[in-house]
């Protein structure tokens, strides 16, 4: 939600932009900082709505696609933010962190893998060290993801059966040994088209609830001319 007047004094929408709505966040922060206006931006926690995930791999990439294309949009756009301590937190930690962790982090992740299995295939680097390194790394991984949905369950209490708890527990577990790599190839493959050009919009198909007809659902949540939902 935005303040009507301050979002038309900022020039609306960037239609330009893929991430658009977080390019507008991001140019009301530097907006406002350099008019020296006080004002709060608040991040609420519990969402009041939810949005229908991809159905397919094919369609979770290319949403992570155009996810890691728009970051790299919005940096680039407002990089003279980054670093500059005339923006406050915004400049000194929060675009530096996607920066370096949400955007670079793919480059680092994929090349960090490509140099260990080449240096294990060239017997310039140990084998043992390497796994104990990789069980490290995969470990540290589960104990966040890990603990990330202990938190959640503890703050809200979604999940109301044992199954549902252990499904979410096995997928904190097993999206750090393929899933993670393969949403480091996606983001990649953003920032690659963000370099190189490219399409910026892909279809997005939702197959909305099996379990309820269309006919059903509220008017607010059936497919728009986009093709997307909100729920």
């Amino acid at each position: 939600m935005f303040r009507r007047d301050i979002l038309v004094e900022v020039g609306g929408l960037d239609l330009n932009c893929v991430g658009e709505d977080a390019e507008l966040v991001t140019r009301l922060h530097r907006h406002l900082r350099e008019e020296r206006r006080d004002y709060r931006l608040v991040f609420l926690s519990e969402p009041v709505c939810w949005t229908e995930v991809p159905p397919t791999a094919t369609v979770l990439g290319r949403q992570r696609r155009r996810w890691s294309r728009g970051l790299a949009e919005v940096l680039w756009k407002h990089k003279g933010m980054i670093g500059n301590p005339r923006y406050g937190i915004i400049g000194l930690i929060v675009l530096p962190y996607y920066l370096v962790f949400e955007l670079l982090g793919a480059i680092v992740e994929l090349l960090g893998a490509v140099a260990v299995v080449l240096g294990l295939v060239l017997g310039v680097v140990d084998a043992q060290f390497a796994l104990l390194f990789f069980f490290a790394a995969v470990g540290y991984g589960l104990l966040l993801s890990f603990g990330a949905f202990a938190l959640e369950e503890f703050s809200f209490h979604r999940y109301s059966r044992w199954r549902d708890l252990g499904a979410g527990a096995a997928a904190s577990i097993f999206e750090n040994v393929g899933y993670r790599q393969m949403h480091a190839w996606w983001r990649l493959r953003g920032i690659v088209a963000f370099v190189c050009g490219g399409p910026t919009w892909e279809a997005m198909p939702r197959d909305g609830f099996a379990a309820v007809g269309a006919d059903a659902l509220p008017e607010t949540t059936r497919a728009g001319p986009s093709g997307d939902r909100d729920f």
